[in-house]
């Protein structure tokens, strides 16, 4: 129960911060291109109340942990509503609108980093707060990867729609009703390894490249 609480506490705030910033990167970039669809809701926001799904934020993953072990963990946030049709460029711009949330997803893991390297520079010994850059790092590269899977409706099915030719993409905008259970049922199956271990090393390989001018100022 002890580890249990441990680790909530060091995920916590990763997390929150993670899909907070994550959801409203899709608002901020859906604004820039003509979309006010979720400023007018307020979900253009830091706010992490107004992205949070009760159910899909806080209970499924906990249960999941608990009845697995932590071997399997699963959630999600209230995706922003986004209209492409109000945007400048439709076709262009959905994939730069999907691509927002998993860029910030990319930059937040390059912060924790960052973090990291300036408290261990410091002398931090502090066990908990090293743990939490190190989850920041974790929760966010896993999140980069896991919404660029080229599957709607997640981010890189939105990008795979926008570069598709228009026959192809209409036929690939049809799986979306059944994208998540598909998905589910590759992460059941663990066929999704085969794309998130690939994308997640070649994030941290890009990381390491991004961090090493500071890490040499730092150390």
């Amino acid at each position: 129960m002890n580890e249990l609480i441990q680790t909530i506490a060091v995920y916590a705030l990763p997390v929150i911060f993670a899909i907070t910033l994550h959801e409203a990167a899709h608002g901020y970039a859906a604004k820039f291109f003509g979309d006010l669809t979720a400023y007018s809701q307020g979900r253009v926001s830091l706010n992490p109340i107004v992205h949070i799904d009760p159910v899909g934020t806080i209970i499924i993953p906990a249960v999941l942990y608990v009845a697995t072990g932590g071997a399997f963990l699963f959630g999600y946030a209230k995706p922003v509503p986004v209209n492409f049709s109000n945007l400048k460029n439709p076709e262009r711009d959905m994939a730069w609108v999907a691509l927002a949330g998993p860029a910030a997803n990319f930059i937040m893991a390059f912060g924790w980093y960052l973090l990291a390297i300036i408290m261990q520079s410091q002398g931090v010994q502090e066990v908990f707060f090293l743990k939490m850059a190190s989850a920041g790092v974790l929760t966010n590269l896993v999140m980069f990867a896991f919404n660029l899977f080229p599957i709607p409706p997640l981010d890189g099915g939105r990008i795979m729609f926008s570069l598709l030719p228009h026959n192809l993409a209409y036929k690939f905008a049809q799986i979306e009703p059944y994208g998540f259970f598909i998905v589910m049922a590759l992460v059941t199956l663990r066929v999704l390894n085969f794309w998130m271990t690939p994308v997640m090393l070649a994030a941290q390989a890009l990381l390491e490249i991004l961090i090493s001018p500071f890490s040499m100022l730092l150390t």
